[in-house]
């Protein structure tokens, strides 16, 4: 029987490309998104994935949606907490809001996917925790001290389940891309990309499916020795 894995944020950019690596390497999956419903529909249209909308950010809308997913395809047995947000400033001029939101959806956002689901992937003695960072988690960066804390966070979270969940076959490990060719920064001036595209040894930026690849191995049982680690995917730019 297939297992199934859920990808939050998982109908666009490095989320979307997970969740179709995913359904080709034979998972159900269901993808979350928050509130682009344009973009959900058309999503599961082109590859039949099932979308779910609710707020990562949101404990109870998180479970209940969650609840909704089991209900559907059974028990989730790969969780790839993936949501993200950023509200970029440099420090001196952030916000509390920018601050919040971002701890809300980046931080609790990642609690909240993997709480619910705890309970039963220890009762089945098998799990999968795979959670996305940032390169920029690991090094820092100008304007993101609320994005750089979370990522950071986030890690500090995964090497922490990685210990609790050993015993009861769960993995829980971290992908940290670096610049990803994704909508977002295509969209950036031409010389701004350029000089992010400078600073990266291989040359280029890396593609979605690049860091897909990295998350179908580490849900694989292939990878059930790998645990508490992360995969800095980054082209070279910084070593953790």
């Amino acid at each position: 029987m297939a297992r199934t894995a859920l990808v939050t944020g998982g109908t666009r950019g490095i989320g979307a490309a997970i969740s179709k690596a995913l359904k080709a390497e034979g998972y159900n999956v269901a993808a979350s998104y928050a509130g682009n419903d344009e973009a959900a529909a058309k999503f599961t249209e082109e590859t039949g994935i099932k979308t779910y909308k609710w707020n990562a950010a949101d404990y109870d809308s998180s479970k209940a949606g969650i609840e909704q997913v089991e209900a559907e395809f059974g028990p989730i047995d790969i969780v790839v907490a993936n949501a993200g947000i950023t509200r970029d400033a440099p420090f001196h001029k952030m916000t509390p809001q920018q601050w919040q939101e971002v701890i809300d959806t980046n931080l609790t956002g990642v609690f909240n996917t993997i709480h619910p689901v705890w309970p039963g992937m220890r009762e089945r003695k098998f799990g999968r925790v795979i959670v996305i960072s940032s390169i920029n988690g690991q090094k820092g960066q100008f304007a993101q001290v609320n994005y750089a804390a979370t990522k950071a966070g986030d890690i500090g979270i995964v090497r922490s389940l990685a210990q609790e969940g050993a015993r009861a076959g769960i993995t829980a490990n971290v992908v940290a891309p670096g610049y990803i060719a994704t909508d977002m920064v295509m969209a950036v001036p031409e010389k701004v990309r350029e000089s992010i595209i400078a600073q990266i040894p291989a040359g280029r930026l890396g593609e979605p499916e690049e860091i897909a690849r990295c998350v179908t191995f580490l849900a694989s049982d292939d990878a059930g020795f790998i645990n508490g680690s992360t995969i800095s995917a980054n082209g070279a730019q910084f070593f953790a």
